[in-house]
């Protein structure tokens, strides 16, 4: 049983963790108060991927289960297609599952079925699974509190400063309406997404007024894995584009050469405030993707920003978008200081 062989690895409490966190978010975020129309697709090929299943079957022993790797695609997709709206589908996956031109939530999104996703989960090492366990407890207070907080003050701003160690990069314009990823799906199209969440993004009005300098502790390497430098990198910025770095490494000059050869130049688009109090600069993941809603800052090098469209930006021609992970030592919206001492100040 698999159960048997999951528990001579990990230990009780964390799966008992994760069932807590994965049955608040069934009835905070989602509402699901139903097993019928429910169907969990996963595989067992990481430590991780098999606590989460552990954790959804012992939250809804009634729903489908399905092992991506036991059953042909076309089947699944059988199974899929077959939900009515309002169903609930969770996938949980050490890579991302493919169903030949079949992009599962986005045509699950299209018939108005919730879906929550847990992918790469490959990228997270057994060492690191507590973290992102820990991550998924969801505090409806904290997360839609403190983000429509943010959100609101970003909307209003029109200037901001970010203070990573002595080095400021100040933004002189307002900001794109701020979104927000805080488990509140009642004025969206679409109920769900990539979890853990928390995040409120935006990006400056006008790219070019972005100016500084900025200090990053981590970024996303082409392995789509965060790397760490011995040494914070430092940018330096003008008019919305990196010009220069200091203490690079080859793994970050290869990063901003990939860029160039196809970009041209490396713009600076989005400014996101990570709101995931279990990510800090020392519990992390190896997976960029769940690492971005760390609580502090990040930004996105490259074109690529679908959200935002910009003058003058195609979004087809914008190929990039890695993230990096700013050294943050305050976050000050026009003259209120909103980021302090590890923590959001609203």
């Amino acid at each position: 049983m698999i159960e048997n062989i999951i528990s001579t690895v990990a230990s009780e409490a964390l799966i008992d963790t994760a069932e807590q966190n994965v049955k608040d978010i069934l009835n905070i975020v989602f509402n699901q108060t139903t097993q019928d129309n429910v169907v969990v697709v996963y595989d067992t090929k990481t430590f991780l991927s098999t606590v989460l299943m552990l954790a959804y079957k012992r939250c809804l022993p009634d729903a489908v289960f399905i092992d991506f790797n036991m059953h042909a695609p076309e089947d699944i997709r059988v199974q899929l297609e077959a939900l009515e709206a309002s169903a609930f589908v969770a996938l949980i996956q050490s890579t991302n599952f493919r169903l030949d031109a079949f992009r599962i939530r986005v045509e699950l999104f299209k018939k108005k079925i919730k879906v929550i996703e847990h992918p790469h989960l490959s990228r997270i090492s057994d060492e690191d699974a507590k973290y992102y366990v820990d991550a998924l407890a969801y505090d409806p207070d904290y997360y839609r509190g403190t983000g429509t907080a943010l959100k609101n003050k970003i909307d209003a701003a029109t200037s901001c400063t970010i203070d990573s160690g002595g080095e400021l990069l100040v933004y002189s314009s307002p900001f794109e309406s701020a979104k927000l990823n805080i488990g509140d799906y009642t004025e969206m199209r679409n109920t769900g997404g990539q979890f853990p969440i928390g995040e409120v993004f935006t990006e400056s009005q006008d790219l070019k007024a972005v100016n500084g300098r900025l200090n990053i502790f981590m970024f996303g390497d082409i392995t789509y894995k965060i790397n760490r430098p011995e040494i914070p990198i430092t940018l330096i910025i003008e008019e919305g584009q990196v010009v220069d770095c200091e203490n690079s490494i080859p793994e970050f000059d290869q990063i901003l050469s990939m860029i160039r050869k196809v970009e041209g130049v490396v713009w600076v688009r989005e400014l996101g405030f990570g709101l995931n109090r279990a990510f800090t600069k020392e519990h992390t993941v190896g997976d960029v993707g769940s690492y971005e809603r760390m609580c502090g800052v990040h930004v996105s090098l490259g074109a690529k920003h679908g959200m935002y469209g910009k003058p003058g930006f195609k979004r087809r021609d914008g190929r990039f978008h890695i993230d990096i992970f700013v050294d943050t030592h305050t976050v000050t919206l026009g003259d209120e200081v909103i980021y302090n001492d590890g923590g959001w100040r609203v």
